[in-house]
């Protein structure tokens, strides 16, 4: 019986490691973000992330003052500095994307 709980607590564990969900906030560059991350979460900083977006920086979605990775360079660029609905999964502070949307 032990066991049997210890493998059905593991499989709880295992199935809720990766949450699914959305996400709301803005992409900005990584580096202001962590500079000053109420700057980066406003309509106030859409023009310094687009252009370090330009310049290849790393994005992220900045929501409720915290920071995520984002798996999905490519589609957070085309919305650096908006505010959007990132859906998707969260694994620790990464979440790899399904979609963005503004």
């Amino acid at each position: 019986m032990k066991k049997f709980s210890l493998m059905l607590m593991l499989a709880a564990l295992f199935a809720f490691s990766a949450m699914a969900g959305e996400w709301t906030g803005y992409i900005s560059d990584e580096g202001c973000a962590k500079k000053d991350t109420a700057k980066a979460e406003s309509d106030a900083h859409a023009g310094c992330a687009k252009g370090c977006a330009g310049k290849g920086a790393n994005l992220v979605l900045v929501s409720g003052g915290k920071i995520y990775q984002l798996s999905a360079q490519d589609k957070a660029k085309q919305h650096a500095g908006h505010k959007v609905t990132v859906a998707g999964k969260l694994e620790g502070e990464k979440i790899t994307v399904d979609s963005i949307k503004m």
